[in-house]
């Protein structure tokens, strides 16, 4: 999954988010982590919307992550990255 190390940051991106989350202000990992949160909430009541609310969001999100794991491992590497850059340019 995110096992390749990368020299730019010392390290995995999914190891160094955390470590930026378990060090940085409260507040901004809050922010981050709420963030997160509320897009997820709006990304599976649009999924609702557009499918209909009979249809199990939970389990074709999972067979979509099954079926498209490399991508979605890039971009969950580029969302922490995204994440990173905002907590530290907040935190200083």
């Amino acid at each position: 999954m995110f096992l390749e190390e990368d020299e730019l940051f010392g390290g995995t991106p999914h190891k160094k988010y955390f470590d930026i989350l378990f060090v940085a202000n409260r507040n901004l990992v809050e922010d981050n982590l709420t963030n997160l949160i509320n897009h997820t909430a709006a990304l599976e009541m649009l999924l609702e919307d557009i499918l209909g609310e009979d249809k199990d969001i939970l389990e074709l999100t999972k067979n979509y992550i099954y079926k498209n794991q490399d991508k979605i491992n890039e971009r969950t590497k580029n969302l922490m990255i995204e994440g990173m850059g905002d907590i530290v340019s907040r935190n200083e």
